[in-house]
């Protein structure tokens, strides 16, 4: 598979290995399971960036290089990387800061594998006792001929440019945004447009959980209740929708809580009845709200869901108790219907210095 960022793989394994380099593109699994990982380099940044991954590779290989096993033997008798110093360090590169343990613990071999089902090699290696961790030395050399290439510098250079390639993209998202803080009164159609297409199945993660949120806000912003402990002692209080955190984030699924309702929001991506069970049961079968990134009817969605949850567990009862703790399903034609709704109330303006605020916040 080649994509627009292989062209950059290429010219950097060129400078490093001349001729070779293109049997190494080849031959390498690594250099292949980067190149699909990467693809959406040049494609803005609407499309989702996959550092998690990566940067597991990246901090292990840091490692490696630094301690001169790039360029020597020995490496079967390192102690290994520290967890810590590797987490630390993970959280400090472009786009790291609310990056997990879990890549490093087992979704990248986990993945790895799945593209490469043949292969014999595990990718990260980890001793649960002490905790540390290895990069499978087999996957950094690479035979050409009758030389051994070691590729783990290289490996470096190419996350390096396509953080910077994805960093640049977002800078350019930003600054797109900003233009059109400025038309906003005079040209108010293209900034809808814009918006609009933010809410697309291929979008970013994370883009479409700060483009979701603050549609959400300003279209709950005019509702209100009345509560109180005595009849006639009743407040009146506008509907607030906050964000709990970075997005992606390890909190326990919810992304957005409701005040004064209490209602909770998890924005996902995935029709798997799993992952919408596991938030459930994170908050002890509270009433939830689903946010997804489908344009599939809520109908849909709720019998899919419903259909693949019965395969599992044969007890009826047991697949109700989840599907009443769902409260709404919101997909994108809803979020599209409720931004209209807000644009009406005149929250146009609000809405894009929300999306403004939330990607600076969110991408550094």
């Amino acid at each position: 598979m080649e994509h627009t960022f292989t062209a950059n793989i290429k010219t950097i394994l060129k400078q490093h290995f001349g001729k070779d380099s293109e049997d190494i593109f080849n031959n390498s699994q690594l250099i292949q399971y980067l190149n699909f990982k990467t693809r959406s380099a040049n494609k803005g940044s609407k499309a989702r960036s996959s550092f998690a991954n990566l940067y597991a590779i990246y901090i292990i290989l840091e490692d490696y290089i630094a301690n001169g096993f790039d360029k020597q033997n020995g490496y079967a008798d390192y102690e290994g990387a520290a967890f810590v110093i590797l987490f630390t360090r993970q959280r400090e590169l472009p786009f790291g800061s609310k990056l997990q343990n879990h890549a490093l613990n087992n979704r990248m071999n986990a993945e790895f594998q799945k593209y490469f089902p043949a292969s014999e090699f595990i990718h990260i290696l980890r001793n649960l006792e002490t905790n540390k961790y290895w990069i499978n030395e087999h996957l950094l050399k690479v035979k050409v001929s009758k030389t051994t290439y070691n590729i783990a510098r290289v490996i470096i250079e190419i996350i390096d440019e396509y953080a910077k390639t994805k960093q640049d993209a977002f800078e350019r998202f930003i600054k797109a945004l900003e233009e059109f803080q400025k038309i906003e009164k005079s040209e108010p159609e293209k900034v809808i447009e814009f918006i609009s297409n933010l809410l697309a199945p291929n979008v970013d993660a994370r883009l479409f959980e700060i483009v979701s949120y603050s549609i959400l806000k300003y279209y709950y912003h005019d509702q209100h209740i009345y509560w109180g402990y005595e009849v006639d002692t009743l407040n009146k209080e506008n509907l607030q929708l906050f964000k709990t955190g970075r997005t992606n984030a390890n909190d326990g699924g919810i992304d957005f809580v409701m005040r004064p309702l209490g209602r909770f929001f998890q924005v996902t991506e995935t029709l798997d009845f799993k992952k919408y069970f596991l938030d459930i049961d994170k908050i002890q079968k509270f009433p939830i709200t689903f946010v997804i990134k489908s344009e599939e009817t809520t109908n849909d969605i709720l019998l899919k869901i419903k259909d693949n949850a019965s395969k599992i567990y044969l007890v009826t009862a047991i697949v109700d108790k989840y599907m009443n703790c769902i409260e709404e399903v919101i997909n994108i034609p809803k979020l599209n219907q409720r931004f209209a709704d807000s644009i009406k109330l005149g929250y146009l303006k609000n809405i894009l210095d929300e999306i403004i605020t939330q990607s600076k916040v969110e991408f550094n």
